[in-house]
Formats: C-alpha cells, structure tokens, sequence
C-alpha cells in the first residue's frame, strides 16, 4: 500500500513538473516597444501572437482606459490633445537654464468619456515633478462641453535648474474615479 501511494504521489509531481515545463515553452516574454519607447510590462508571446497588458497599452498610446466589471469591457478613449507652451508671446521649446514665466495652452477635442478633472505637470530631467494648473468638475470653469475644449494655465514661473529634457505632461481623470492618466506631452530642452 506504502508503494503505491508513493508510486502515484512521483507520477503526479512527474506530471506537474512536465506540465510547468510545457507552459514555459509555449508562452514567451517578448519586448514591446513603441515609438522607440520600451514598455514597462513586458508582452506574452502565445502561440505566435503577442499579447500586451491594457494599461500599458494605454499608458503608451497616451490614452484613458477604463473598465466595465459588469459588461468584462475594457476600453480605451484617444483624445487630440494639442499643447503649445508660449513666454510672452513667443512660442518655445527650449530654454536657457534660469527662472522662466510661461503659459500652456491646451486644445482637447474628440474626447468621447466624461471626465471629472484634469491637470498639467511639469518634470524635470530627473522626474521631479511639479504642478503647474488644473479643474476638477466642482470648479466654476470647468469645461462643460467636454468633446472640444481649450484650456489656458494661469502664468508660471518655473526655475529650469538642470541641463537636459523637461517633461510637460497633461493628465485626465475618468469619471469612474480611476486615477489621472497622461493624455499627452512636450517635452522642452534647457541647455
């Protein structure tokens, strides 16, 4: 009796260990990089196909994903989302290392997902990052027609400390209460 136990307990880890073995083999990491920028979550290559996580694939593409529990949808929204960043009247995207007072200007059209705020941030070379502007729903200018909207961020003044890539990054927050999401970015050189 002893022996068959045994007997069946080494052909059942036998076949786990052979099965783990298997599964190894037929799904592969793979990278995944688009426009030159490498995801953070590496995709799942199964049977010749390549699958990537949604909110990374969001993430990358810059877009506001949201999830439906009860329908098991998720679902991706690209807004247009234009920003030009303007000292004085003078458009620019490169500075001097120094103190600089700017605008942005944001321009945000076929938004097709409520949203219940947005910012813009700006960081530094080593990812710091600093608020410049934003709404929220409760403020008395948030924009009500949602699909096609401008937005202009109140004068900034910013300290351009260090030689390299500023990032200006404008975030929306879905109405489901998901965190911000990055819609879109400049990037300014300080040199």
């Amino acid at each position: 009796m002893r022996i068959r136990k045994l007997l069946l307990l080494t052909v059942v880890l036998t076949l786990l260990g052979g099965t783990a073995i298997f599964a190894d083999t037929v799904s592969q990491k793979v990278k995944i990089i688009f426009n030159k920028q490498e995801m953070d979550d590496d995709g799942t290559l199964i049977d010749g196909k390549a699958y990537v996580g949604v909110r990374s694939l969001g993430d990358v593409v810059q877009g506001i994903v949201a999830w439906d529990d009860s329908a098991k949808k998720v679902t991706i929204y690209k807004p247009n989302v234009h920003m030009f960043l303007m000292t004085g009247n003078k458009p620019f995207g490169s500075v001097a290392k120094g103190k600089v007072s700017f605008r942005v200007f944001a321009q945000i059209d076929n938004l097709q997902t409520s949203i219940s705020g947005f910012k813009v941030t700006i960081a530094d070379p080593y990812g710091d990052e600093t608020w410049i502007d934003g709404r929220t729903d409760k403020d008395g200018d948030f924009p009500s027609d949602k699909d096609n909207f401008w937005f202009t961020s109140a004068d900034t003044s910013y300290e351009f400390k260090y030689s390299g890539k500023y990032t200006v990054r404008f975030w929306m927050k879905p109405s489901d209460n998901s965190p911000m999401q990055v819609v879109s970015e400049k990037t300014i050189i300080s040199k």
